[in-house]
């Protein structure tokens, strides 16, 4: 459902295409109960293709079509707002530490938005089920979480081939013979296969997370004693950049998706 404006009065319009695979997208979340992954998977194997031109779906895309109240006959304005960049724990995937514009996006509460009826792609109960659970998933999302940290460098860990983030895992049975194991692997987002459509993209390596927190301990403990390496280093990302940057293929991948979306639209 794009919106368009410039040149005469906005609106917005029903693609039938799209429009069936929001329908499908709702219809699975909310009578038949199934998770975003679940959908993504076969949004994935039925073949069909969103705007970004990915040939896999991402959890993200599939989040903003359960959660944009235009499906359900009402637009939303002014559903965010930009405010001071908040601390981060690592850098995103193929940004800088640094960003240009220092903002971050809040939500506004929903008794604040602008809403405009618009047409309607299915029945507000069938969108009300959809919140629902989407509500569940995230408290069962915590309950799974109350259990701890288990992995001390989980989600700060980078993979330096394709930069997504390293969980950690623990060792199947099969793995351990029988035999108990003190330690686990940390692994990278990109290796499993399940995420991306059957496709890895990456071929990192586990690693195992005794000998990595070990490493990363002693590194710690030179910098306690060599504190003027962490000065230099605070100088050396104060001064800009002055080698010549090489583009991640990734980004340039995502660059040649948008120009096509951009082109399909103009067509």
């Amino acid at each position: 459902m794009p919106k368009y404006e410039g040149g005469g009065q906005a609106r917005y319009e029903i693609l039938p295409d799209e429009a069936r695979v929001v329908q499908q997208v709702f219809a699975w979340v909310g009578q038949a109960r199934l998770t975003i992954g679940a959908v993504c998977r076969r949004l994935t194997r039925a073949g069909e293709v969103p705007r970004t031109g990915k040939t896999v779906w991402d959890r993200s895309v599939v989040w903003g079509i359960l959660k944009n109240p235009a499906y359900k006959g009402a637009a939303a304005f002014g559903k965010t707002r930009l405010g001071p960049l908040r601390p981060r724990w690592r850098a995103q995937r193929h940004r800088p530490v640094q960003p240009r514009r220092a903002v971050s996006v809040s939500d506004v509460p929903p008794e604040d938005w602008i809403t405009i009826p618009v047409p309607a792609l299915g029945q507000p109960e069938v969108f009300a089920a959809v919140q629902e659970q989407l509500q569940e998933n995230k408290r069962h999302a915590r309950q799974q979480s109350r259990r701890g940290a288990l992995y001390l460098l989980q989600g700060l860990l980078q993979c330096q081939q394709c930069g997504y983030a390293f969980y950690g895992k623990r060792l199947s049975p099969s793995a351990r013979k029988g035999h108990p194991r003190a330690y686990a692997y940390y692994r990278c987002l990109g290796t499993d296969a399940y995420r991306f459509g059957g496709e890895r993209l990456c071929q990192h390596t586990q690693v195992r997370t005794d000998l990595l927190a070990l490493a990363v301990w002693q590194e710690v403990c030179t910098l306690l004693t060599h504190p003027e390496r962490l000065a230099e280093a605070y100088r050396r990302r104060l001064q800009p950049e002055t080698r010549p940057k090489h583009t991640p293929l990734a980004t340039i991948e995502d660059q040649i998706s948008k120009a096509r979306q951009g082109v399909a639209r103009v067509i």
